[in-house]
């Protein structure tokens, strides 16, 4: 069976909207990604689970269609439907009958994040048998490495980690941050977040990585100070969580926080400047990695 498949690039705000709308219209399937992320494959339509289109400012949306569909009469219609207008010409082609779990797992090659880090799905043969390699597959939690925002915070990892720190992950996701901690060589790495699903992901790919996370619901008691606290999360939750944060990292211990906009990093730095001597640690695309030092008694 033949299939159509759109692609229309529109303001993040108004791409969830329009996804719905486009499965309205006929779609069989919607995958979202980041337009500006910068994938190496340029046929790659797959986003980063759980990420939230309405902080990227423009989205790229793959719409599945049946061959024989008004694939333009129903872009119009979805269009119409969410409001949207796209901010590139719509590209329509044809797509034949083929393997589609072959096609997915092409489209996740294995991703260099760092000099010595490597996030390799488990179908491929890591590029440097030397290199940290973390095996982690695409799923239903965030975090599988394609984002600016995780590969911010892992280059950071590679750098800050020394050997046998308490590492807080925040907001872990797959956990991939803390899994890539304890391969760096970080004595304990706890894993945190509000999405069951996320913990019952990180406690696999823990284990499929032979390290240990101690991973807990964010409702659970929390009695750790971390030598080293990461959060890849987004720029408001971050706000918020200044204090909690603050409270869980060592005087003279260390914080990255990614999941930021370069236009929302001011706002951000203001509510950690309490707590942390705070900068401005990497950049990629519109996106912005943040880090600081635990002020002594603040």
């Amino acid at each position: 069976m033949a299939w159509r498949r759109l692609r229309v690039v529109v303001p993040g705000a108004c791409a969830g909207a329009l996804a719905e709308a486009l499965e309205e219209a006929g779609a069989v399937a919607t995958e979202l990604a980041d337009a500006d992320a910068g994938t190496a494959d340029e046929s790659a339509i797959f986003a980063e689970p759980g990420a939230d289109p309405g902080v990227w400012p423009r989205c790229c949306i793959v719409a599945l269609l049946p061959g024989d569909a008004d694939a333009g009469g129903a872009l119009a219609a979805a269009l119409a439907r969410a409001g949207c207008e796209p901010l590139e010409p719509p590209i329509d082609d044809r797509l034949e009958d083929t393997d589609w779990v072959r096609e997915t797992q092409r489209q996740f090659a294995p991703i260099r994040a760092g000099e010595r880090l490597w996030i390799v799905p488990t179908w491929h043969e890591a590029p440097d048998a030397n290199a940290v390699n973390i095996v982690l597959d695409p799923g239903a939690a965030f975090g599988t490495g394609s984002h600016p925002t995780t590969r911010l915070v892992l280059g950071w990892l590679e750098r800050e980690v020394r050997g046998g720190e308490t590492v807080l992950d925040y907001g872990c996701g797959s956990g991939i941050l803390a899994i890539a901690a304890m391969k760096l060589g970080a004595g304990r790495a706890v894993g945190v977040d509000i999405d069951p699903l996320a913990l019952e992901a990180a406690r696999y790919n823990g284990s499929a990585n032979a390290v240990e996370l101690d991973v807990r619901a964010a409702d659970a008691a929390l009695e750790l100070v971390a030598d080293i606290t990461v959060a890849n999360i987004l720029a408001n939750p971050l706000r918020m969580l200044a204090p909690l944060l603050a409270s869980r990292t060592r005087p003279g211990g260390r914080i990255a926080l990614s999941g930021i906009l370069a236009a929302q990093a001011s706002e951000v730095l203001e509510a950690y400047a309490p707590f942390f001597e705070m900068a401005v640690a990497g950049a990629e695309g519109d996106w912005v990695c943040l880090d600081g030092t635990r002020r002594p008694g603040a």
